[in-house]
């Protein structure tokens, strides 16, 4: 009796994105232990995700927006309020299960903080939530057939299951000639060891999932200031983003590198201190442990920072003169292996009749992996009357508006939203802040795509400048980073079953003992074999053939096989 021996390879399946709008809108009162609010200078905020439930088919999300406020006091000088909005957003998904990862991003579309008198304020914002449903499966594929009972060529001794996608591996052995076709249809084919059977194998390319996990990466730095500063009294505002990062595979770890841009605004200790400012880049390279990682896996890592804080501290001498960096980076990590895994094609017997049940599994095939930068450079003018003396600090956020698959290539479109905080004539209101939007374009070359490809995209900020040039202008230049994975989804043709029943002999006896057959266009030489009942060794020996290439127009002796039957 023939058995079937199977491989499950462990998929990573992309069910759907699903986007939805957030908007919130609240009003806060100034603390009495605060000044009157004269004028709002910046507001800046982050959302933060406290949890994800799964519904069935609907997600609940939980989450808020922490915010900050810098303002003028209504007597001179500035201080900083901060409050959160809470927001609780059920997110209908159609066809979502139990077991189906889900992956939540976001992005801070619009936050706008106006003052409604001078003891009020009021807080505005729209967040777009992203939903990625994936789902881990396994696909099965039948790698071989064999007699039922064979010592040491069970289904269990051969059939490589999860422990094989870490790190294991395996391999079948065969004789026979492994050459392809002229037309190269199927593959490559062998002949079994089992008596009067021919087995055709056939290669495909896929990428499976080793490695699907979350892990936190913490950086903590002290930063000193020059000695041209004054000793810190209060902080009114801090900034804290990542720039440059970049994470590689490797054996047993991910190594991660990359900078923490800091920004901050202080009260000086001492009279008449004016407003100080500082902006520090902190580069940082470590590891976070992962056993299952090896050097040449292909990644798809996101990183976001979850957790910031800068906090003023004294120094050996008891001044405050020190800043304490606590920041905690979130990986979200995927790394997936490409294999060449040998899958059973078809297979035939000239001494009994076999029937085979077919099938169809999807698998992922990795279609492209780059690292892209686009180059921006625009020049903006400033909203402003007055002449402007010095831009103190510059930030920018990659936003992206749309994607598409265009020409063999992934087309994306998006803005750098610049943020500039500059310094201006006016006395009565010398710290001034404003948002430019830089549009960008960038194509990233995939031959083969289709609508159907599954594509993963982060972003990142390497490098930006913004510089006065003359007069209210100011000149803006950036590189941004764009990681982009895509997986084309394959359906291979697979063997799911076999059904034996005797030689139908009267049907054999039909068949000429020697025909003359002409190739037709499409023939391959399996396929002939087959056919006519006999082997391909056979129809090689019997013609003189060199190999098993044969053309359209070939003549061929064909000798059926009564050897088996």
């Amino acid at each position: 009796m023939l058995e079937l021996v199977k491989k499950n390879i462990h998929m990573n399946r992309f069910k759907s994105n699903v986007a939805t709008q957030v908007t919130l809108d609240d009003d806060f009162i100034v603390p009495d232990t605060m000044d009157d609010m004269a004028r709002v200078i910046l507001s800046s905020g982050d959302i933060q995700i406290e949890s994800v439930k799964n519904q069935g088919e609907r997600v609940l999300v939980k989450g808020k927006l922490n915010f900050q406020i810098l303002y003028r006091k209504a007597e001179g000088g500035f201080q900083t309020m901060a409050g959160h909005i809470p927001f609780e957003e059920p997110v209908n998904i159609p066809g979502l299960e139990e077991k189906d990862y889900l992956g939540v991003s976001w992005d801070l579309e619009d936050l706008t903080a106006s003052m409604i008198n001078s003891r009020k304020v009021s807080v505005k914002a729209i967040v777009t939530l992203v939903i990625r449903v994936e789902t881990l499966y396994d696909a099965e594929a039948a790698i071989d057939v064999i007699e039922g009972g064979a010592p040491g060529r069970g289904e269990n001794s051969w059939n490589a299951g999860a422990g094989d996608m870490d790190g294991g591996s395996w391999n079948l052995e065969y004789e026979g000639d492994d050459r392809r076709t002229d037309n190269d249809i199927y593959g490559a084919v062998s002949e079994d060891a089992s008596e009067g059977m021919e087995i055709l194998r056939r290669q495909a390319d896929v990428a499976v999932i080793a490695v699907r996990r979350k892990d936190t990466y913490r950086i903590k730095e002290d930063i000193t200031l020059s000695g041209s500063k004054p000793s810190i009294e209060q902080i009114l505002w801090s900034e804290i983003r990542l720039r440059g990062t970049t994470t590689k595979p490797l054996d047993g770890r991910i190594h991660i590198e990359g900078e923490v841009m800091i920004f901050a605004i202080y009260t000086g200790e001492g009279e008449n201190t004016p407003v100080q400012w500082l902006e520090e880049s902190i580069p940082f390279a470590g590891d976070v442990e992962l056993p299952e990682s090896v050097e040449g896996m292909v990644p798809s890592i996101s990183v976001r920072l979850v957790h910031k804080e800068l906090e003023a501290k004294p120094d050996y001498d008891g001044e405050m003169r020190d800043l304490e960096l606590d920041a905690v980076l979130e990986l979200d990590m995927k790394l997936y292996e490409e294999q060449q895994i040998e899958l059973l094609g078809d297979f035939y017997s000239n001494s009994r009749e076999l029937e085979l049940e077919s099938g169809e599994v999807c698998f992922d095939r990795l279609l492209s992996k780059n690292t892209g930068k686009c180059r921006i450079a625009e020049k903006a003018e400033l909203k402003t009357g007055d002449r402007v003396l010095q831009i103190c600090h510059n930030d920018g956020t990659v936003k992206i508006d749309d994607v598409e698959i265009k020409d063999d290539s992934l087309q994306i479109d998006g803005v750098l939203e610049v943020s500039l905080l500059y310094l201006t004539s006016d006395d009565s209101e010398p710290v001034r802040a404003e948002t430019e939007m830089v549009p960008f374009h960038y194509e990233a070359e995939t031959p083969g795509i289709t609508p159907d490809s599954v594509y993963q995209l982060n972003t990142g900020l390497e490098q930006m400048t913004a510089v006065m040039a003359g007069g209210d202008t100011v000149e803006i230049k950036g590189v941004i980073s764009l990681d982009i994975l895509v997986l084309q989804p394959v359906k291979e043709p697979v063997i799911l079953g076999v059904k034996e029943a005797p030689l139908d002999l009267e049907k054999l006896q039909e068949l000429p003992g020697i025909t003359g057959y002409i190739v037709q266009p499409g023939d391959c030489l399996w396929d002939i074999a087959k056919r006519f009942h006999t082997t391909r060794k056979q129809v090689i020996d019997a013609n003189g053939l060199s190999g098993e290439q044969v053309r359209p127009g070939d003549r061929l002796i064909l000798v059926k096989d009564v050897a088996g039957a």
